[in-house]
């Protein structure tokens, strides 16, 4: 998944929301909370989240610290002179 397809992901999620908070306003149902700023507050928090567990789990994907194989397979690359 590109990074273009994910914002297109959290603008439609944060679409979605606008839709419920219109949805809920016909409804007369008003929430204090739950409003145009929350919604694009939480947008932009959703925005800048996920890339952010992406990227640390490709981190923790890629290190040798975290699995006892990962050790094992650094330990031969350094015997090979790969590392």
């Amino acid at each position: 998944m590109t990074g273009d397809k994910l914002k297109q992901y959290v603008a439609l999620f944060g679409g979605w929301l606008s839709a419920v908070l219109l949805f809920l306003g016909t409804l007369n149902v008003s929430l204090e909370w739950f409003n145009q700023n929350s919604i694009v507050a939480f947008v932009v928090v959703l925005g800048t989240s996920v890339p952010f567990v992406l990227v640390m789990y490709v981190v923790w994907k890629n290190t040798y610290l975290m699995k006892k194989n990962a050790k094992e397979q650094e330990e031969l690359l350094k015997r090979q002179g790969m590392k």
